[in-house]
């Protein structure tokens, strides 16, 4: 893996200790609010870097899958979060990732390959922001860029049942199933033609084939009705499952 321009990456303790009481506490107020099933666990590579790619309904998505997901990871969030009453003091302690979207931020990138470089598991949306709706959207070549530079695997989660009116329907007894379907890791294809390694307008198209590549694993994991944009796609993976 490339060394990032900032290699240093830790988590503060304050942060920690905020993770370590975060995690049982949402894990509760799931289960309480929930039917909860969680399968792939046996698929999850503990201790080495990964990306962690998701589907991304709504604002239950990602404290579900961190609450649930068998170790401690680092996780990547809309700027916006950090602006937001109550929503801003959560991610602050548990240290999130802002992204400003629509804009390209080196220092975002830098941090996040310094996130992989300290051996730390990163996730993240593809889509880049919530759906709001099942069907999954076009992903952002984002996802591809970040791969290509540090070199990690993926791992692809189908997240079932977090949708925007989740809770309102909880606290009126409907206690729904919530589903994080963990899917088998696996590598992208390195992004050359001929031996040559691909510039402009074809590296551009390359990085979006693969952005659609890890969405069509994370499609596979899910319903049919999820699948959105990716719902006619075929995977067709160049490297295989790890």
């Amino acid at each position: 893996m490339p060394e990032p321009t900032n290699p240093t990456y830790s988590v503060p303790l304050i942060n920690q200790i905020a993770r370590f009481i975060f995690k049982p506490v949402f894990r509760g107020i799931f289960h309480l609010l929930a039917r909860v099933r969680v399968t792939g666990q046996e698929n999850v590579l503990k201790g080495q870097p990964y990306l962690v790619a998701i589907n991304h309904i709504s604002i239950f998505d990602p404290p579900f899958v961190l609450a649930f997901w068998p170790e401690m990871i680092e996780v990547m969030g809309a700027a916006d979060l950090w602006s937001r009453p109550g929503q801003a003091q959560l991610v602050k302690m548990y240290h999130g990732i802002p992204v400003h979207r629509g804009e390209y931020d080196r220092a975002l990138f830098d941090k996040v390959l310094s996130v992989l470089a300290a051996r730390k598991p990163l996730l993240l949306a593809p889509e880049g922001g919530r759906s709001h709706a099942l069907g999954m959207r076009r992903a952002r070549p984002g996802v591809s860029f970040i791969v290509e530079k540090a070199r990690v695997p993926i791992i692809p989660v189908g997240v079932v049942g977090t949708t925007d009116d989740f809770f309102k329907k909880a606290i009126h007894a409907e206690r729904r199933l919530l589903e994080l379907r963990i899917g088998k890791p696996f590598s992208l294809a390195a992004m050359d033609e001929d031996g040559g390694e691909l510039v402009g307008q074809a590296r551009r198209d390359a990085r979006q084939r693969n952005a659609d590549l890890v969405m069509t694993h994370i499609a596979r994991l899910l319903p049919e009705e999820y699948r959105g944009y990716y719902s006619d796609s075929e995977v067709v993976d160049h490297q295989g499952e790890i």
